[in-house]
């Protein structure tokens, strides 16, 4: 049974294939189309999915999309209706769009999978999820629980912004609901938009603000904005924003009790946009935390499994793992709406076809190193066409060779095996610095990045040498949990240093490996493990004999604004465009001085800022 998820027209697009309920590939299409969170109809991945799986479009059994948009008119329609005569613009702009296409979706997604195989009957073999049950389905069914509370966090499905689910064996079912205009996500995001960041994009850039603020809004936005209750439900007060009826997140009201309009994304920051950052932050994580404390209550369950764009909030899943009184906990590493797309396709191998799941170690995600891989052969002539100069060396030269730049304070592009799913580069296509350089996060994000001074950077340490560093000792080989630093490996701060305020905190370096601690003593952590990236794993433990240090930073093979890379040519492009000094991509070792000056690109602009 060959099963194709599709998730499209919101924001990141993405397909996912499944044979007799294994995970065959899985992509995101702005990879391929190379357009940042890419709504389109993801046309590219769905093509990669068919190659990784050797098979014809005609031999896919079902194709699943991830929600229904009928129920999603509904809540347009209703919320227009309630809100009347408000948001007479913002419904007019969202109505036709309506009509000449999402209303009529399945004669849409027909034509779109005609392309692939004409008149093959796809009305029969198209079915639809519910955008809250595929995010549950993305959470469980991969997870390595044979039982599990699920919890769903994002801005808004259909109608559905939290959702609880209790899941057995190759059931799942939905117990509880929060429902639209009363969302997490959307307060979040309303914060995100108010501090000057793009809503579905910048949300992570507000988390990692946070740590430089202190909580002083955090009374405010609990007296005016939302009502946390002790069943760990909450209500908004819709006076404040905007999004019901109004093309921005907040108003004039939300301006009044926060001391001004919203920052224009040109705007310098400051310590007020800093203590905001640090006050939703706060208040989130006791939402999530209350949240969790009742499904724990309520279905008894000593494991849970979190899906939906909030649960892309590492911090908050940190503080989860270290308060609530699960025993594990499991995210689904593409937790928004790209994971939906996965969720759909196993909503309708499980819950639908009844069908039982396939025994795994660990869990079924692989790593998720679910995209596009390229033979050495291809990398080679790839490269060659596209005026590369290289070496070819052996694998255990290479780990040596990259482990010794790094060692020297080389920034390291690292494109290897199959691309990862999800929005974390987990050491398939990554960038990577030594964590100990003083410098390495300012010259990562100003030099090689192409943005803000402020963003923090992941360590990536080897699993068996976790503890020793960090303050935890659970598996993450995700990226999606934070956790402090231990104390035996933090610097002692001076009077003065403790003093800082703000982003003057920035250059401080508070532990051994600086590059990857951020100014609260955190670290977003990623594990590394031999069974589902060897490759990864040998480069560190090559690192750790050169240096005595476990860890190396680790972020995204990408510019600011772009994609992370899909292809050798991604790769070779943003290698030319910027600071990265030496390239690894299979077995080829490429160093920047030894180019064609030539092709040297200006890249800083070529993006859209994210």
């Amino acid at each position: 049974m060959n099963v194709l998820g599709i998730s499209a027209y919101y924001h990141d697009a993405a397909a996912a294939l499944l044979r007799d309920g294994a995970i065959v590939a899985a992509a995101q299409e702005e990879r391929f189309s190379r357009a940042k969170h890419d709504s389109h109809f993801p046309a590219n991945a769905i093509r990669y999915c068919l190659q990784a799986g050797g098979i014809e479009a005609a031999n896919v059994d079902k194709v699943v999309f991830y929600d229904k948009p009928f129920l999603k008119f509904e809540r347009l329609l209703e919320t227009y209706l309630a809100f009347a005569p408000r948001g007479f613009t913002s419904f007019r702009m969202a109505l036709p769009l309506w009509l000449r296409e999402k209303l009529f979706l399945k004669d849409l997604l027909r034509r779109e999978l005609d392309t692939f195989a004409p008149g093959a009957g796809w009305q029969e073999r198209l079915l639809f999820s519910e955008h809250h049950l595929s995010h549950a389905a993305s959470a469980f069914f991969p997870s390595p629980f044979e039982e599990a509370a699920v919890l769903t966090m994002d801005g808004v499905g259909e109608w559905a912004t939290c959702s609880l689910a209790a899941g057995r064996g190759n059931r799942l079912e939905i117990l509880r609901e929060i429902l639209f205009p009363h969302s997490l996500g959307l307060l979040y995001s309303a914060f995100t938009y108010y501090c000057g960041f793009k809503v579905n994009s910048g949300e992570y850039k507000l988390m990692g603000l946070a740590p430089y603020g202190e909580p002083r809004y955090a009374g405010l936005i609990r007296d005016r904005l939302i009502e946390i209750r002790d069943d760990g439900s909450f209500r908004l007060d819709l006076r404040y924003f905007d999004y019901c009826t109004g093309l921005t997140m907040t108003n004039g009201e939300f301006d009044a009790v926060f001391g001004g309009p919203a920052r224009k994304p040109d705007e310098l920051l400051t310590q007020r946009h800093m203590d905001l950052a640090a006050s939703i932050q706060l208040v989130t994580e006791e939402v999530v935390c209350g949240l969790a404390g009742y499904a724990r209550r309520e279905t008894g369950m000593k494991h849970l499994c979190l899906a939906g764009g909030v649960a892309l909030n590492c911090v908050a899943n940190g503080k989860l793992l270290r308060e609530a009184k699960f025993e594990k906990i499991w995210v689904q590493p593409a937790a928004g709406d790209a994971g939906g797309a996965l969720g759909a396709a196993l909503v309708a191998h499980h819950i639908s076809g009844g069908a039982p799941r396939v025994p795994v170690t660990g869990d079924a995600m692989r790593g998720s190193y679910l995209g596009p891989e390229f033979s050495q052969g291809d990398i080679e002539a790839r490269l060659t066409t596209a005026g590369a100069r290289f070496k070819v060396l052996e694998e255990a030269a290479l780990v040596d060779t990259c482990a010794a730049d790094l060692a020297a304070g080389r920034a390291l592009g690292w494109f290897q095996g199959r691309m990862e799913f999800g929005p974390r580069a987990l050491g398939a296509r990554s960038i990577l610095g030594d964590p100990r350089a003083a410098d390495m996060q300012r010259t990562l994000n100003l030099r090689v990045k192409f943005r803000e001074s402020f963003r923090p950077f992941a360590p990536a340490i080897l699993r068996e040498d976790l503890a020793e560093w960090f303050e935890m000792d659970t598996d993450s080989p995700y990226m999606l949990f934070v956790a402090p630093v231990v104390d035996s490996k933090r610097r002692a701060m001076s009077a003065e240093e403790e003093a800082l305020f703000g982003i003057d905190k920035l250059n401080v370096a508070r532990s051994e490996i600086p590059a990857v601690t951020h100014v609260d003593y955190s670290a977003r952590i990623q594990t590394v493990h031999p069974e589902t990236n060897a490759l990864f794993h040998a480069l560190l433990k090559s690192f750790k004999q050169k240096t005595g240090c476990p860890v190396l930073v680790n972020t995204s093979f990408n510019v600011r604004g772009e994609p992370i890379v899909c292809t050798p040519e991604d790769a070779f492009r943003c290698f030319m465009g910027c600071g990265i000094e030496r390239l690894a991509i299979g077995r080829c070792y490429l160093e920047k001085e030894s180019q064609d000056p030539a092709l040297a690109l200006s890249y800083e602009q070529a993006f859209a800022p994210d």
